[in-house]
């Protein structure tokens, strides 16, 4: 399959080396770099490194790991970007899950002031989110994407395959984002999603689920693509997931993303309830369906104005207001909610007592 977007090209195939092939035909003789880390250099990089066009490429490792999305490695792949000869024609091939896309993207849009780059996304996350959309950036100070930019690749290019190299944890963040997708998008999708089973389902069919969902992104980027308006949509579950996740990065109990977005869309779903009157019958349907497929988190009340204090650090607020996406039914969304403390305060506990 093959989308064009306004500014990115997106290919979802199994035959990636074919594809890779024609792609790189497109930037003639350029010098070719490839991010990756030690795990995509063993796993996926034999995947496409006999390719004739970039079988002389030159490969820049970083260290895997959340922690490591940081200016510190951004440092280190610019540096060896210049010692290795790079200028404003080469090109970076970001070979890798979305720590890869976002670091490698934010890297290749700040060096020389831009050079072109090309996401290969090797895990069921960044296919279906941090490759696509134009988003790039890296943490700091313990805050989630904190400094980054809008810039899109060329391509992208993915293969549902390369998740063979995936445990489940990793194929279950994935299907977190997919999840969020159809409940922002429209009940059949949702209904459709759940009546797969993840685990059973084959790369071919996945491939087509990848397709829908990366659909139902782009729909939203390309309506908004600086997320001035409707793009918000997809912040759906993130305000409180991404606290969730910086909450338990900072102690020392790493989470997924998709886990932190499973339990923010909980959360968010009770405020959805309180203050858009979203159906209390479809949320009592939802819920017992993702606490099935997810493992509650475990957080005490005194975490609570912690957890509170990270929703402040989201890039959608304004000012001391705590902003979120919220739903009025599947498919029907409430951008730009400004939420109390108390109101996020109840909904957390209300969490807390499933």
């Amino acid at each position: 399959m093959k989308i064009i977007t306004q500014h990115s090209i997106i290919y979802i195939s199994s035959e990636i080396q074919s594809i890779l092939t024609e792609v790189l035909k497109n930037f003639g003789n350029r010098k070719i770099f490839i991010l990756v880390d030690e795990n995509t250099r063993k796993h996926c990089l034999p995947a496409i490194n006999n390719i004739n066009l970039i079988k002389d490429s030159e490969i820049i490792e970083i260290e895997s790991g959340e922690k490591n999305k940081s200016i510190k490695s951004v440092e280190k792949v610019w540096n060896e970007l210049t010692t290795k000869g790079a200028d404003r024609n080469s090109l970076l091939i970001n070979l890798g899950g979305g720590i890869i896309g976002d670091l490698g993207g934010f890297v290749a849009s700040t060096f020389k002031r831009g050079i072109d780059f090309i996401n290969i996304p090797t895990t069921l996350l960044s296919q279906v989110d941090a490759s696509i959309g134009g988003k790039t950036g890296i943490n700091f100070l313990g805050l989630k994407n904190e400094i980054g930019v809008f810039n899109h690749p060329k391509y992208v290019i993915i293969d549902s395959s390369f998740n063979q190299t995936l445990d489940k944890k990793h194929i279950m963040s994935g299907w977190a984002e997919m999840l969020k997708h159809a409940l922002i998008f429209d009940e059949k999708d949702w209904n459709n999603l759940i009546s797969n089973d993840i685990k059973q389902t084959g790369f071919k069919e996945l491939n087509q689920l990848i397709a829908r969902s990366v659909s139902i992104k782009n729909h939203f980027v390309e309506k908004d693509p600086f997320e001035k308006n409707i793009r918000k949509a997809l912040n759906f579950g993130h305000t409180l997931g991404h606290a969730f996740e910086s909450f338990f990065m900072n102690i020392n109990k790493k989470i997924t993303h998709g886990e932190a977005v499973i339990h923010g869309i909980i959360c968010e779903l009770f405020l959805s309830e309180k203050i858009c009157n979203f159906s209390s019958k479809k949320a009592n349907e939802i819920i017992p369906y993702l606490l099935k497929t997810y493992t509650k988190l475990k957080f005490n009340d005194s975490d609570i104005n912690d957890i509170i204090e990270y929703t402040s650090h989201d890039k959608k607020n304004e000012g001391l207001n705590i902003s979120f996406t919220l739903l009025e039914d599947f498919g029907q969304l409430k951008i730009d909610q400004f939420c109390k403390k108390d109101n996020i305060t109840e909904a957390l506990n209300c969490y807390r007592k499933l």
